[in-house]
């Protein structure tokens, strides 16, 4: 009886009657504020602040510590402060220590950096109201693999890995997935990193006939095989993930060197969204634009929840929202709907959009 009576009280607060709705959204902010994280704090602080004016919205920003203490006396603040809904987090720490207490009011949280995919993929059994502005830790290796299946279908590849986990489960997701589509290597092997030279790995790749190669590793060692391979005239072209967003290697990338990651979101942010940054003379750095976007969706969803007289977390998950960054979708668990990842090529300058069939 007494959990259905709490259950009774939460649906009345989401759904009050018609007249008793708040005009504007109060929105919480939570970010690590200080520590060795604060400067990515600081950037979410800073892109949800100006959202928040242009919107009409309030905030109520507090210091999460990145820890799962200061997520959990965070959480507690909101539900005091009565907010409608909370945007931030970037720890996995602090978020899975406040989502059962913003749970159990009804608080629905957009995440703007945490990766773990346990916190969408836990969903049903938790009852978390969380939806992520961001990838999930496992998008980035079947965007490589999905991209280059279909890439290089019809060319001569092989796989190689640094030994790290990270490079071998992102070889590993590229290599189930071409086995899958009926693809196969023509070399796959683990490479010793942070050497000065490549050479023995390139002439092995040019024995086996390889002209496409997708190397898991960071960006310095995918730089010294490109280097190498031109220097043998072995005409590959080298692949990577989010590890070649690197500041500049001593070693320059081979140009077209392909590179499947996430974009600089002020690549891709609309003009005005860029205008109202510079005009309170805030970088579009980092987390930024993603938490503009997060108080973007929160206010488009509370305006729909308000004037449609149901709960937030239904207007979260039902629609589009146009944001800074975009177009935005949930899906049913509260991820993304469409990757962010896309394939950039390395021009001889920097990393550009690539053509792809």
């Amino acid at each position: 009886m007494a959990a259905r009576a709490t259950t009774i009280a939460v649906l009345a607060w989401l759904m009050p009657a018609a007249g008793a709705y708040a005009q504007t959204p109060l929105i919480g902010v939570a970010a690590p504020l200080s520590g060795p994280s604060e400067i990515l704090g600081r950037q979410i602080e800073a892109g949800a602040s100006v959202a928040a004016g242009l919107a009409n919205a309030s905030l109520k920003t507090v210091d999460d510590g990145c820890n799962a203490d200061g997520g959990a006396a965070a959480a507690r603040d909101f539900v005091a402060a009565k907010v409608d809904v909370v945007v931030g987090f970037l720890c996995t720490d602090a978020i899975e220590a406040a989502l059962p207490i913003l749970k159990d009011a009804g608080i629905p949280t957009i995440t703007v950096g945490v990766r773990t995919e346990s916190l969408t993929d836990r969903r049903a059994k938790t009852g978390w109201l969380v939806y992520r502005l961001g990838p999930r830790g496992d998008d980035e290796r079947n965007a490589v693999a999905t991209n280059l299946t279909r890439l290089w279908q019809n060319d001569l590849f092989a796989i190689v890995d640094d030994g790290t986990i990270y490079g071998r489960e992102i070889a590993e997701t590229f290599r189930a997935a071409a086995e899958q589509a009926a693809l196969k290597p023509v070399f796959v092997d683990t490479f010793r990193p942070q050497l000065d030279n490549q050479i023995g790995l390139i002439g092995r790749l040019k024995k086996a006939g390889a002209t496409r190669v997708f190397a898991g590793g960071d960006g310095e060692d995918i730089a010294i095989m490109g280097r190498d391979a031109e220097k043998l005239g072995a005409g590959m072209v080298f692949a990577g993930g989010e590890a070649l967003r690197v500041p500049q290697p001593d070693v320059p990338y081979a140009t077209g060197t392909l590179m499947i990651a996430t974009p600089e979101w002020s690549d891709v942010a609309d003009a005005s969204s860029l205008a109202a940054l510079q005009a309170r003379k805030i970088a579009p750095d980092g987390y930024v634009l993603p938490a503009y976007a997060a108080v973007q969706i929160a206010g488009a969803a509370f305006e729909q929840s308000r004037s449609q007289g149901k709960p937030l977390t239904e207007a979260l998950g039902a629609g589009e929202f146009s944001t800074a960054i975009g177009p935005t979708r949930f899906d049913a668990k509260g991820d993304l709907s469409l990757s962010p990842y896309r394939v950039f090529r390395f021009d001889g300058t920097r990393f550009v959009p690539a053509e792809t069939p």
